[in-house]
């Protein structure tokens, strides 16, 4: 793809400018101190990973409709790169809680969730390389990518809906982040969801020529 070039050049410029920005320009927050840092990767990878299931949602609505295979390999490669997204955000999530709850880990009602959404795609993926005729395994993976994206804004809205002890970043009351930390925040979510686009249209474009290459050993190109 022409764009694909462009867009790799744009996106490691932003992703090395971001981390400039984390340690050079962001503040130092006041009582966690720099493990505080770890949150311009965590919540950017959160956000599009979200979209990456997101986007298995809509493809697999799609496939289920028209029955092309181009959208069931776009859901193939959004869950991929959700899946790999969201294992980062709870590694990262760990460490951050470490230091700030003194602990690696707690059934918290988001990070449950969140790690309900990660089995859930695992799930997907696994389900895909089973040994099922197509279509029928096909159907069978959209019809589990629709259902479990049940699961993602139920992780978005988990910290208000229960008591949690997990920050909510834009809360409906209250402090706020400094201008300099909502910039950098800002430039993370820009740099990372490039990154994204690169994974998903990269893997997509794999899977592609691996389904040809598939076709022409059956003999049914398409």
């Amino acid at each position: 793809m022409q764009v694909f070039f462009p867009l790799s050049v744009v996106t490691w410029a932003l992703l090395i400018a971001s981390q400039g920005m984390i340690w050079l320009y962001a503040p130092v927050e006041s009582s966690m101190g720099l493990v505080q840092k770890i949150f311009y990767l965590h919540l950017p990878l959160a956000w599009w990973a979200f979209v990456a299931f997101f986007i298995v949602f809509m493809a697999s609505a799609a496939f289920l409709w028209k029955k092309r295979p181009e959208s069931d390999l776009l859901a193939a490669a959004a869950a991929e790169v959700g899946v790999l997204f969201s294992v980062l955000v709870l590694v990262t999530g760990s460490i951050w809680g470490r230091v700030s709850w003194n602990t690696w880990w707690t059934w918290d009602p988001r990070l449950t969730t969140a790690l309900v959404m990660c089995f859930a795609y695992c799930a997907y993926l696994i389900l895909r390389q089973a040994r099922i005729p197509s279509p029928r395994r096909e159907v069978m993976c959209a019809v589990l990518g629709i259902l479990a994206f049940a699961d993602v804004p139920l992780v978005f809205v988990s910290a208000r809906l229960w008591r949690s002890i997990h920050p909510t970043v834009f809360a409906s009351q209250g402090g706020g982040m400094p201008g300099e930390m909502l910039l950098t925040l800002g430039g993370c979510l820009v740099a990372w969801g490039g990154l994204l686009a690169l994974l998903i249209i990269s893997r997509y474009r794999q899977l592609r020529i691996q389904a040809r290459l598939n076709s022409l050993v059956a003999g049914k190109y398409w």
